[in-house]
């Protein structure tokens, strides 16, 4: 149907009327989604059916990803891409009167995900599905995503992300698969015919009920499975009526309770329900995800030893770590297991990937707290805990000082990341600089005490998305250059590099560059009013806001730019856009006044005639998926400029790198790896090292009201901030970010590095004069991209930490 034109638009037209009873001259765009996407699910089943099959009959070793985010944005466009129907579908619905482009706009950004972690889920999701690997994603179906960003006076506005309002086309309820997960209650121990047995009773139960959501290999036939759990309730009515008048108000008490488990994102954990409530969202989904799992693997009646040879459990960040007592309490309560052969499975099930340096990022949670809400889980803990330290005791019984430094419940607190590599086989971080400092640094001694069990893993991006979607003018250009055997193998985009010096070649790809700007220059204008030069650089900051990302750096040198046009307002200038779009945890106050900072200054900025043509600043609201392809394709500079040390990876970079920005940024995470590849020459590095910065940390000779007091365009942007009358500031309208500079000793040296930022910045607008010098220069970055895809992250986790292989069908 969707490989023939013309039977394509005669199943559509059909399926509208049987469906939603409308002509094809009646219906909304909103409808033209809803049959597509319908569509589209009943044309996989059959191939999703085959493919469980297949896993079934062949027995291979299958992946398990288990993670808090899957950040899958718009699904319709990439499905399409990946069957290989796109151009089929586009042509019919014009033929029929409708843009492909506007019906995706219909579809909402799926509220699973926030950052980098989910859309590395997401994009290993298309790779093990594109690459024929058995690898399921294990999430939670959460109500509401983070939250809505809305910009009112410059301020952030949260608003419910309500994003299933008008339903899922993608999923399918499996009611018959729910699965209970128990929460509270307290334990009975007794003897067994010799064997010790425990029963956890008057817990509260909840149902686990799934929502699966096919993942569409490239090509391939192949589709895998996004299982994602939603709480409902498994209070029985009839025991409400005999329990009695107050028990109407225990059971909506009780279902509150239980919606919220899957109701939203990361709930604000600042107090103690918030708290509880992130641990029953990691409990609930670590809990039904086992269950679920060794469900599948009961059907091949294998016995428990065999679990490791036919299945993989791999934890996204420290989210999941509950996987580890929950998989041992499994085996040891439900399956019959002991300890010792229990945790030999264990170990050699579960594999833990690290996604953090920031100590406030590894995740601590208060002993009574888990002993509470999962009494016989924490049981588990505690003899992990136990054993470990013994353990580490009979090895060196004058360690008292390493034991308490690498126990996995300490000072009252349960220590998942500890937790996590103690009961793992793999631990990899997600760049070479990141692992590294895991190795050497914030996780040494672990890594002296089971160094076989570290290794790295750079993240990757999915080029299908992020280059074939985003970008189908590049994406046709390669192909026609290079041939598609790119597609497949991410690699063969090196041999792109021989046209970098191919005057027609690099017009062609500037060409395509404007292009792309103009079309977001549109969407700026019509969603903001705001006029912007296509021809000028534009310049992208578009990530999480946090201080270690450095946001303030970018607009505290905005403003050092509009001062020097101020002062110099005949000086021939390059015409410059910044972008900037990111959300802020609604508890982080300094990053919500930096967003209030960036839309001030964009505000006076816009609104100056003099600097006009010159300058101009946007901050885009609502941050996502969607909005990323949009920007991403149109961009001529990267802004990845962390504090060297704090960013582990980042995908982002790679994303600007696969479709020819040029990377101005630090020695931090997978920026390193690709300034290996590029050398000097194709990207723009400025700053302090990470070896720097952890001397800083360990021996201190920074301040920062030094370079205050030294650097006089420093001096004038900080009191910018506080002064009345400055040109975009009211006096202490900021000063939360005056004192986190000079009375905090700016934490992440955003004064430190700030004059080598101004002066790369400087030789970056120099490069961009010789625009044929610039074109080469993003011809190598596309070049060398292929190595960042997921296709060949994928592949190395398969081949190094899950031994699995591809699955024929």
């Amino acid at each position: 149907m969707f490989n023939n034109k013309e039977l394509f638009k005669t199943s559509f037209q059909e399926q509208l009327v049987s469906r939603l009873g409308k002509s094809i001259e009646e219906a909304t765009a909103g409808d033209i989604y809803k049959i597509l996407g319908s569509l589209i699910r009943e044309y996989v089943g059959r191939d999703w059916a085959e493919t469980n099959r297949a896993y079934k009959v062949q027995q291979e070793k299958q992946v398990y990803y288990f993670s808090m985010e899957f950040l899958i944005g718009r699904l319709l466009g990439n499905n399409l891409l990946n069957l290989g129907m796109l151009e089929t579908v586009r042509e019919g619905l014009e033929e029929l009167g409708w843009n492909l482009e506007e019906v995706e706009e219909q579809e909402p950004d799926a509220g699973l995900g926030n950052g980098g972690l989910g859309r590395l889920a997401a994009c290993f999701m298309d790779s093990l599905a594109s690459l024929q690997y058995a690898g399921h994603g294990c999430g939670i179906r959460y109500k509401y995503g983070l939250f809505e960003q809305k910009i009112i006076d410059g301020h952030q506005v949260e608003l419910p992300d309500d994003w299933l309002q008008k339903g899922n086309v993608w999923e399918e309820r499996r009611a018959d698969k729910k699965i209970e997960v128990r929460f509270w209650g307290h334990v009975k121990v007794w003897e067994e015919n010799g064997r010790t047995v425990f029963d956890t009773v008057d817990y509260e139960r909840v149902w686990a009920v799934p929502y699966d959501v096919p993942v569409i290999g490239y090509g391939a036939g192949h589709v895998n499975t996004l299982r994602l759990w939603s709480a409902e309730s498994a209070m029985d009515p009839a025991k409400m009526r005999v329990e009695g008048q107050n028990s109407y108000y225990k059971f909506l008490d009780y279902n509150r309770s239980v919606e919220s488990i899957s109701e939203f994102l990361y709930p604000d954990d600042s107090g103690y329900e918030g708290k509880l409530l992130r641990l029953k969202q990691q409990y609930f989904l670590c809990s039904a995800g086992l269950i679920s799992v060794l469900r599948t693997f009961d059907k091949l009646k294998l016995p428990y030893g065999k679990l490791p040879e036919k299945v993989a459990i791999h934890i996204n960040d420290t989210h999941p770590t509950l996987v580890i007592p929950e998989l041992m309490r499994l085996l040891i309560d439900e399956k019959g297991c002991g300890w010792d052969e229990a945790w030999d499975i264990t170990t050699r099930t579960v594999s833990y990937t690290n996604h953090t340096l920031l100590s406030e990022a590894l995740e601590k949670w208060p002993v009574g707290m888990v002993r509470e809400l999962l009494p016989r889980v924490y049981m588990i803990i505690e003899e992990i805990n136990k054993r470990f330290c013994g353990m580490l005791l009979k090895g060196d019984p004058h360690s008292q000082d390493l034991v308490s430094r690498m126990a996995v419940i300490e000072s009252g607190q349960v220590k998942m990341a500890h937790l996590a590599i103690v009961g793992s086989y793999s631990v990899n971080g997600v760049a070479g600089l990141h692992t590294e400092l895991l190795k050497n640094d914030v996780m040494k001694p672990f890594y002296e005490l089971y160094p076989e069990r570290f290794n790295n893993k750079t993240n990757g991006i999915t080029h299908r998305r992020w280059l074939m979607h985003a970008n189908p003018e590049l994406s046709r250009l390669i192909s026609e250059s290079i041939g598609t055997r790119w597609i497949s193998h991410p690699h063969q985009l090196l041999r792109l590099e021989r046209f970098k010096d191919d005057a027609s070649f690099r017009e062609r790809v500037m060409d395509i560059k404007r292009g792309n700007k103009l079309r977001l220059a549109s969407y700026i204008k019509q969603k903001q009013g705001i006029a912007v030069d296509p021809d000028s650089i534009f310049d992208v900051q578009v990530k999480r806001l946090h201080g270690y990302k450095r946001q303030l750096m970018n607009i505290l040198h905005v403003m050092f730019l509009y001062n020097e046009i101020k002062d110099h307002p005949s000086a021939e200038r390059v015409p410059r856009t910044f972008i900037f779009g990111a959300k802020a945890a609604p508890g982080y106050y300094l990053a919500k006044s930096i967003i209030k900072l960036i839309n001030v200054v964009a505000d006076a900025v816009n609104k100056d005639a003099q600097v006009n043509g010159k300058l101009k600043v946007l901050f885009l609201e609502n941050y996502s998926v969607s909005l990323a392809e949009k920007i991403i394709p149109a961009a001529n500079v990267s802004e990845q400029i962390s504090t060297a040390g704090k960013e582990a990876s980042g995908t982002g970079n790679m994303k600007f790198m696969m479709n020819g920005a040029l990377t101005i940024g630090t020695l931090d995470g997978a920026n390193v790896e690709m300034h290996d590849m590029l050398g000097d020459d194709n990207m723009f590095l400025f700053g302090l090292r990470s070896e720097e910065v952890l001397d800083y940390y360990r021996y201190g000779g920074y301040l920062a009201r030094d370079v205050y007091r030294q650097d006089s365009r420093i001096k004038r942007v900080m009191d910018q901030l506080v002064s009345s009358g400055s040109f975009c500031c009211h006096e202490q309208e900021f000063g939360l970010i005056y004192q986190s500079i000079l009375d905090h000793n700016d934490e992440f040296f955003v004064l430190r590095d700030f004059a080598a930022y101004a002066k790369t910045h400087a030789a970056m607008e120099r490069v961009y004069l010789d625009q044929g010098a610039w074109a080469s220069k993003s011809i190598v970055n596309i070049a060398h991209a292929g190595h960042f895809s997921s296709d060949c992250t994928i592949n190395r986790y398969a081949s190094d930490i899950w031994g699995i292989r591809p699955v024929t069908l």
